[in-house]
């Protein structure tokens, strides 16, 4: 028996250990390449770089002036007797506005006018003594020039009946009444105001350093708190040939066309002053990955492989800004998923349409 049991431990001593060596071996030995698992493509989206019709945006605080404006006041001292014009109203260059006392003048103005009438009378009649021989040449000359001078007093008077009429320079809309029936009024005096608001001028001041590229017809956006975010659109009319020396800046003046008058003069507007259109690439703004002081994008190649690129950057626009050197057109860089995937990556990808850059 002690035999038996001595013959079946030195038979456990000697397959046991190459038993648990096979085991190992088969429990170590590579998986088939076809088990193992092939790790997924992290999915990204990007869009194609192409280059988009872009401008300089220049944006200032702008005041608003009438096409033409004028206060309306008297040349002489008298008295009001009649007023053709109600607040706000819309009136013709020439139209009456205002008549001031002129019965002396009109009175002069009519005596002239007999006068002169007689002096016709009487030349007529010399004329004919002359070609008679009748009377000297003397007689004839002088009724001559007092019918010069009758005429040179009646001018006079009419003058003086003008300044007693008053009259709309232009047209345009009449402001508030100042003055009524039997009031005197001297020079100076406010009667109304008149503004021109078929179209309105829009003054602001624009940095130097624009003045290179700035030109008459270059369109302009305006923006006033009191119409919301409505767009008025105009253009460069004037550029001013002073520099301010305190703010270096330059007076800019658009024209604005204003049919329904609803802008007024005085007011306040945000310019945006689009000038200097070329082609550039644009890009979003999330698809830059900045490190300090540098800028980078991630690309997206043929092979689907992840590269990063050094760019520099322009102008910025709302949510685009220009890449000037780094990258080229057709080049898809990566919008969303930035974060998740590294150079040397391989990446799936779904293309985004290119942002429409906003002009205004």
């Amino acid at each position: 028996m002690k035999k038996y049991t001595l013959l079946t431990a030195l038979i456990l001593a000697i397959v046991l250990p190459g038993g648990l060596l096979l085991h190992s071996h088969l429990n170590s030995a590579p998986a088939p390449e076809t088990l193992k698992p092939s790790p997924a493509a992290t999915p990204v989206t990007v869009f194609e770089v192409q280059p988009t019709a872009v401008f300089d945006r220049i944006e200032a605080l702008g005041t608003t002036v009438a096409n033409e404006s004028a206060r309306i006041t008297a040349a002489v001292t008298e008295k009001v007797v009649a007023v053709h014009f109600e607040d706000g109203q819309r009136v013709k260059a020439g139209d009456l506005l205002v008549t001031l006392q002129q019965d002396e003048e009109r009175a002069q103005r009519a005596g002239a006018v007999e006068q002169q009438a007689e002096n016709e009378r009487e030349l007529k009649r010399l004329k004919t003594l002359l070609a008679e021989n009748v009377i000297p040449q003397r007689d004839y000359d002088e009724r001559v020039t007092l019918r010069n001078i009758t005429r040179q007093r009646i001018r006079e008077v009419e003058a003086r009946i003008r300044d007693r009429s008053i009259r709309a320079p232009f047209d345009g809309v009449l402001g508030l009444r100042q003055v009524s029936v039997g009031a005197l009024v001297e020079p100076g005096d406010l009667i109304t105001t008149i503004d021109d608001l078929s179209r309105i001028k829009l003054d602001f001041n624009v940095p130097a350093t624009h003045l290179g590229t700035l030109q008459a017809g270059t369109v302009i956006h305006a923006y006033s708190s009191g119409w919301g975010n409505e767009r008025f659109e105009g253009t460069v009319a004037t550029i001013g040939t002073r520099i301010d020396p305190e703010t270096r800046s330059v007076l800019v003046r658009a024209i604005i066309a204003n049919p329904d008058m609803r802008l007024r003069p005085g007011l306040l507007m945000t310019v945006q002053l689009l000038n200097g259109q070329r082609q550039a690439l644009m890009i979003p703004e999330e698809a830059l990955v900045p490190v300090q002081r540098r800028h980078f994008v991630l690309t997206v190649g043929e092979d689907r492989m992840v590269e990063r690129k050094q760019v520099s950057i322009g102008q910025r626009q709302p949510g685009l800004v220009e890449i000037t050197q780094g990258l080229q057109p057709g080049e898809h860089v990566i919008v969303r998923g930035t974060t998740r995937v590294r150079p040397g990556q391989q990446v799936s990808f779904d293309e985004r349409k290119m942002p429409v850059p906003q002009t205004g």
